[in-house]
């Protein structure tokens, strides 16, 4: 068994972060979504991972995630040049699957459920594609499915205008080698793109077996900055499990709750209510941090309330009185005050600025 994770694709709900980083890298409770893709994969027992990238971000998934010892795994990286469909990702893909049957994992999806439970099933009842559903309130939205009575799939529709169920893809799918008969009798769709949709379709036509399982806890594509901030307040609350302080903390400040502190980093005249994560090499001084707050590496803090946000490394915050929620600050970011201030505050600040508030 083999997995095959996809990393490409250009973010565009996540600009102006996007622009200059690959999406599946933006941090969640300080680890990159991406990684908790490959983890959730080794504790399923698969370990020879394909890693789908694109000429614009590849090279950064690659220094990041590095050759997959870190996780228990061996990864080989292919590259998709164009961004030609899902199914064209398997396509590509084919000679490093050869005749394994493989999970397929969008790489920028967080789910709570474990992926053995699964996988046993696929196995179990002879699949030659499992995919898993999540029901929506909005199904017009995503890839949609009609399961019978079986648990059988029935009907694959993407983006319908009157969906046949609220029954989404959540990106998640399980195949054996019939999906690559399937994706070559396919054309591209109006989009220019090889839809997977289209490929588990054909299998569906030709009789092959098809199932679906549902989800039974939370599932969250990161792809947006709303949900992003929901993936990290739901990762925080599970993750963050007790106080790890391996700074220092200065006598005036309090640390309060489920908090973790990264080595080399400083807190003073502050106060951190959990759940919160904060790096390494961090400085903090005359703050309020507020639960489901994470701060990456090296990130200064001066004079500054903040909660319900995610910093990224080396960002500079000073003299920022209004609390600042909700929000996503990339690397290196510059925000500070100027002599006139907004009413309330909320920012997606992309790597690399420089902010002045007037």
């Amino acid at each position: 068994m083999k997995a095959l994770i996809l990393s490409g694709g250009k973010g565009t709900r996540l600009r102006p972060i996007t622009y200059t980083g690959a999406k599946q890298l933006v941090p969640v409770a300080n680890k990159p979504i991406l990684w908790y893709g490959i983890e959730a994969i080794v504790a399923a027992g698969i370990t020879e991972i394909g890693i789908i990238i694109s000429p614009e971000t590849g090279d950064e998934v690659k220094n990041k995630t590095g050759d997959g010892s870190q996780f228990g795994a061996k990864i080989t990286y292919i590259l998709q040049d164009l961004p030609l469909g899902l199914a064209h990702a398997v396509k590509i893909a084919q000679p490093f699957l050869g005749d394994s049957p493989f999970v397929m994992y969008l790489g920028d999806n967080l789910i709570a459920d474990r992926l053995d439970g699964y996988l046993a099933t696929f196995k179990s009842e002879q699949l030659d594609a499992l995919i898993l559903l999540r029901q929506v309130s909005n199904p017009s939205a995503f890839g949609v499915a009609k399961v019978d009575e079986m648990g059988r799939v029935v009907q694959l529709v993407e983006k319908p205008k009157e969906p046949p169920s609220n029954l989404a893809l959540v990106g998640i799918y399980f195949f054996t080698t019939a999906i690559h008969e399937a994706i070559a009798s396919i054309k591209p769709s109006p989009r220019g793109e090889l839809e997977i949709t289209d490929a588990i379709d054909a299998l569906i036509q030709e009789g092959n077996p098809v199932g679906a399982r549902e989800l039974e806890d939370w599932w969250l594509d990161t792809g947006k900055k709303d949900d992003l901030l929901e993936a990290n307040r739901i990762l925080l609350d599970t993750r963050i499990k007790h106080k790890n302080v391996l700074g220092e903390i200065d006598s005036e400040s309090k640390v309060i709750g489920r908090v973790e502190i990264g080595a080399g980093s400083t807190v003073k005249n502050s106060t951190i209510r959990g759940p919160v994560i904060i790096g390494s090499n961090c400085q903090i001084e005359n703050c309020f941090i507020g639960p489901y707050s994470s701060i990456a590496d090296e990130v200064i803090l001066l004079d500054a309330d903040m909660e319900h946000s995610v910093l990224l490394k080396g960002a500079k915050v000073i003299g920022i009185h209004q609390r600042i929620v909700d929000s996503l600050i990339g690397q290196r970011v510059r925000l500070e005050v100027a002599p006139y201030r907004p009413k309330a505050l909320r920012f997606t600040i992309g790597d690399d600025s420089h902010i002045e508030l007037v």
